[in-house]
């Protein structure tokens, strides 16, 4: 049968054998030339593609409701032979839409490098050794291993399997793992039946296997789903609030819209010119290069963090990585060097030899017991660790047999084997968490627990051996892990890191409670945090976990600084009620017990050695785990939200006062005060100058908690400051019409200057809640922009586009009230300011919403890992 039309379901019903036979591989697996061949028959093994399109990025820019009013606008312009708004309109256009993509696209390219170097590996039989391969490099025939935490590569046919479960609900929809076998199934069995066979993109829940590829890529049947759902993106909370701001924007829109219009058809005005100036003031009281802004935003952020080897999966997880104000984490790596290194044995009874204790610890692993030193792979890092250190020459394990195995899961907490010597004789050997190992004990020699408590004090991280006789068993149980005798202690040591103090102080500073969960001993986390000087709020282990209802455990995990011995389950549950309390939470955790937790998470953060399932299940993956750097990342979502927030404020609230001082003034004068193009120019020249706002700086109090969409905070801003935008309006049309007598060509050249000025110069007030300038200082690029806007609207009168414009020029005398107005008006604003942020935006607490994540976004998730790499990566 031809290799690449082999059905998973006919490989199913075949022997192990057949199988091999018909996939064209054998138990040595393939070649490396073989396996290229075979790669350039059937394509690699890829769902979706990283690399940035173009047509895609532009297509979001035009989503926009602010672009799309635009569009309308220019319509109408074009429809009533006003060329001179529709151009204006669509310089707008191509300014916002042009710049939007530029930094969105540039963004998503950085990313796409980034995303070039996280690669996932399997071990696979490659020669006839094994060998770590990248997935999307795997080809039907492929020969590989599967452990706990895996995500299945392909749709793969077990040759040989121990204990072996898989989650499967990403494809058949069920909740509870699905036990696996070798052994063929009958005929007709349904996708959710295939027990000898593992499907992409389910992930191994517990044991191991053996397996060989039989289809690969969108021929597999997850590969078939996601690509029937697509690449589209749930939102994110900041998507989300941009929506509801949107929403505001046009209901503020339409109203102020319609009341213009109906005003002048009562008036008597022409109706086609009472539509196009109406639709002027819509477009004027919306911020158009939002997008823009937003995108530079992102985009300054994106380029930030790539920086500091931070890969955030999509530009706008910047945004919720700020709002986190709590972040769990375990602490090997983040509070530790994560380089776990074997530090000795201990023996418990007397009696047996340190050698001796070392020999049966890696007896009790989950690799071969030929592999040369230091060539292991593909085990945790503690088997890892043993298997690098030097040993004496008379510790061969290689000299044993092993039988059969119970491999390792995160219930029992513990790996046992069945061996036998060259003698013939077989012993049971148990490995893992000492007090999961002693409970299943006969007993414990006396000392043996004073010797485990003193590790634990000096912060060491411990695994109990223990053994018993097993002659004559050929398999082993549950049942098998009885009766064992204590042997001693295999002792690590992974002290705590440098610069790990500092970062705790810098988080601490950004209002981030930092919490552990470990599966190591209370007394080990305590002694790291002790270490570090950091004070504890307790502790809770997993059985206190289980013992409390949800109730009393909200209550403990706001206080506790510590959760030793918590399974996944409890992990899980404990960020849910965490995020239940209103907080914001942050997940750091790279292990197979971590993707549930994880996924609970607000921010799942993970890192570039992380296990398969637990890099899926992250927003954001660290190329190093660095809690320093995770800081850096908090502090720029937070900045880029509080500038985001600066153009939003700025623009409303000065727009807004202007757009009702146009709309009474049309009403009372006999000509517009300004007319539609002149709207339109005006906003596109201050917005043009705010672009500089994504590089401001940022106030360090406006970084010490998250920033989160409050549209009720926006709405009293706008009606506050906006009417005293429109009274200063005011005064300047009586200073125009009754000091300067002006005409319309000026009243209006008058009113267009001073409302440039107005709202440019604002930026220097909402930008911060200190007093400008003195206490906080604007960025070089955001002063000199905003100034040149002011200087082009003055200049505007007197330019040989005056006449186009519809301008007059302006009497000298007219410019000092102008300055004498606007520094009377900035003062205003700094008055009212400190008023407001005083009595009606007081600093409260926010409630969180509990976000859940669909079968589309796991799929979307679980599909990133068998991404191509971009042209050109290496």
């Amino acid at each position: 049968m031809d290799v690449q039309t082999l059905p998973l379901r006919g490989a199913a019903v075949q022997e192990a054998d057949d199988v091999l036979r018909s996939v064209g591989s054998g138990a040595r697996g393939l070649s490396t030339a073989e396996a290229a061949s075979r790669r350039a028959a059937v394509g690699p093994n890829v769902l979706r593609t990283h690399r940035a399109r173009p047509w895609r990025v532009l297509g979001r820019q035009l989503k926009s409701p602010v672009l799309i009013l635009l569009f309308v606008t220019a319509g109408v312009s074009v429809f009533l032979g006003e060329g001179a708004n529709a151009a204006i309109i669509a310089v707008i256009l191509v300014a916002s839409v042009g710049l939007g993509f530029a930094n969105e696209f540039r963004a998503e390219q950085a990313a796409d490098a980034l995303h070039d170097q996280l690669r996932h590996r399997v071990v696979a039989l490659r020669d006839g050794a094994r060998a770590e391969v990248d997935v999307i490099d795997l080809v039907p025939g492929d020969i590989v291993d599967l452990a706990t935490g895996d995500v299945v590569p392909a749709d793969l046919r077990l040759l040989s399997a121990h204990n072996l479960s898989c989650d499967e609900g990403i494809v058949t929809g069920e909740s509870l793992p699905a036990a696996k076998s070798a052994a063929p199934i009958g005929e007709d069995a349904g996708i959710g039946d295939l027990t000898s066979c593992a499907l992409m993109g389910t992930v191994v829940q517990s044991g191991t296997a053996t397996a060989v590829v039989v289809a690969t890529a969108t021929r597999t049947e997850f590969g078939r789903i996601a690509e029937g759902l697509g690449t589209q993106q749930p939102q994110t909370e900041f998507q989300r609030g941009l929506g509801r701001f949107s929403v505001l924007l046009l209901e503020v829109a339409l109203i102020l819209t319609t009341l213009i219009f109906v005003a002048n058809v009562l008036l008597h005005r022409p109706v086609l010119d009472s539509l196009l100036f109406s639709l002027a003031i819509a477009v004027g009281i919306t911020p158009q290069l939002l997008p823009a802004v937003v995108s530079a935003s992102l985009a300054t952020g994106s380029r930030m963090l790539a920086r500091r080897r931070v890969l955030v999966k999509r530009l706008v997880c910047i945004e919720d990585l700020g709002d986190m104000d709590v972040l769990v984490t375990d602490k090997t790596g983040t509070l530790t060097d994560g380089r776990i290194s074997y530090a000795g044995a201990l023996a418990a009874d007397g009696t047996t030899a340190p050698d001796e204790l070392l020999l049966l610890g890696l007896l009790a692993t989950e690799t071969d017991y030929a592999t040369p030193v230091g060539r292991v792979v593909g085990l945790n890092p503690l088997d890892a660790a043993l298997w690098e250190a030097p040993r004496p020459t008379d510790v061969r394990p290689g000299d044993y047999v092993r039988r059969d195995i119970l491999p390792f899961d995160h219930e029992r907490r513990r790996t046992t084997v069945l061996v036998e010597a060259h003698d013939g004789s077989r012993r049971v050997v148990t490995k893992g968490a000492a007090e999961d190992v002693i409970a299943r004990c006969t007993g414990s020699p006396a000392g043996a627990e004073d010797a485990l408590a003193a590790q634990y004090a000096a912060g060491s991280r411990v695994i109990a051996v223990a053994a018993r006789g097993a002659d004559g068993e050929e398999t082993l149980t549950p049942q098998s892990e009885t009766g064992l005798a204590l042997i001693g202690f295999l002792v690590f040591v992974d002290r705590p890191k440098a610069d790990a103090r500092a970062s705790l102080e810098k988080l601490a500073r950004l209002g981030i409670a930092v919490k552990i969960a470990t599966g190591d001993s209370a007394a080990v986390a305590e002694k790291v945090l002790t270490d570090l000087g950091v004070s504890s709020g307790g502790t809770l282990v997993g059985a206190d976990v289980d013992r409390l209802d949800d109730e009393e455990l909200k209550d403990a995990v706001a206080r506790v600084t510590v959760f030793a011995r918590v399974s996944p389950e409890q992990k899980a549950r404990i960020i849910r009620l965490l995020r239940h309390k209103g907080r914001s939470v942050g997940f750091l955790g790279d292990g197979v017990n971590d993707a549930l937790a994880l996924h609970q998470a607000d921010i799942g953060i993970s890192v570039d050695s992380a296990a398969d399932v637990a890099k899926d299940a992250a927003d954001v993956l660290l190329l190093d785990k660095d809690l320093g750097v995770l800081a850096d990342g908090v502090t720029e979502g937070r900045r880029i939200f509080a500038n985001t927030i600066k153009y939003l404020l700025m623009g409303t609230s000065s727009n807004f006062g202007n757009m009702v001082s146009a709309s009474v003034a049309s009403v009372v004068l006999p000509f517009l005060p300004m007319l539609p193009g002149q709207i339109l120019l005006n906003n596109l020249l201050y917005d043009s100058g705010q672009l500089a706002i994504p590089g401001d700086r940022v106030d360090p109090e406006q970084l010490e908690a998250p920033s989160r969409w409050d549209i009720g905070f926006i709405r009293r801003f706008m009606l506050v400051f906006g009417p005293i935008s429109s009274l200063f309006d005011f005064a300047t049309f009586g200073l125009m019409l009754f000091a300067f007598h002006a005409v319309e060509g000026e009243f209006q050249a008058g009113w267009f200057i001073e409302s440039i000025a107005t709202q440019t110069l604002i930026i220097f007030a909402v930008r911060t809640r200190r007093v400008p300038f003195f206490r906080s200082r604007p960025s070089l690029g955001l002063t000199i922009a905003s100034l040149a806007v002011v200087a082009i609207g003055v200049w505007l009168p007197y330019s040989p586009l005056s006449g186009l414009l519809g301008f007059r020029p302006l009497p000298a005398p007219f410019f000092l009230a102008m300055v004498g107005m606007v520094i009377a008006y900035l003062v205003c604003v700094e008055i009212a300011k400190s008023w407001f942020f005083r009595t009606l935006a007081p600093r409260i607490p926010h409630v969180h919403r509990v976000r859940t994540r669909g079968y589309s976004h796991r799929v979307l998730r679980r599909s990133s890992r068998f991404a191509a790499r971009s042209p050109g990566a290496k």
